[in-house]
């Protein structure tokens, strides 16, 4: 783990928040975004015939839904410090410089950043499991820690 990091965890008695309690908050957000977007498109997944329909339906709609996952996980992360899932979780994301929330440009860094590594196979969240401070690529990109509260 990089050393400034080590230092200020346990100069200010922080923890990182486990990959379990992330993986959870990740999947509680996805559920959210995805009931979401059902309710918004509802008239059309109603009005398919068959699966081919819905998965059309679905592909119609991905860079809409990709810009609510971003516009979601920049303002809950900028305002919060956390998303929904997150909160539940009882872990936060913070700026490695100032310990509080991130502002707008990070916070919006994180979370495109975060949709990238969604599209690349989630090898942005592979290397946060990986690395000693559990940071994700969108955490190295933005300077961000999560934590737990």
């Amino acid at each position: 783990m990089n050393e400034e990091i080590e230092d200020l965890l346990h100069r200010e008695d922080i923890t990182l928040a486990q990959s379990k309690k992330r993986a959870t908050a990740f999947f509680i957000d996805e559920m959210l975004l995805s009931f979401l977007l059902i309710v918004a498109l509802w008239d059309n997944f109603a009005s398919a015939a068959n699966m081919e329909e819905i998965i059309n339906v679905t592909n119609m709609f991905v860079l809409e839904y990709m810009f609510m996952k971003i516009a979601y996980q920049a303002f809950f992360t900028m305002q919060y410090g956390a998303s929904i899932g997150k909160i539940l979780m009882k872990i936060r994301v913070v700026d490695i410089k100032t310990l509080d929330n991130p502002n707008v440009l990070s916070s919006l860094n994180r979370a495109i950043f975060r949709v990238i590594s969604e599209m690349v196979f989630y090898l942005g969240f592979l290397w946060g499991m990986l690395d000693p401070a559990r940071q994700t690529l969108h955490d190295k990109t933005a300077k961000t820690l999560v934590i737990n509260v």
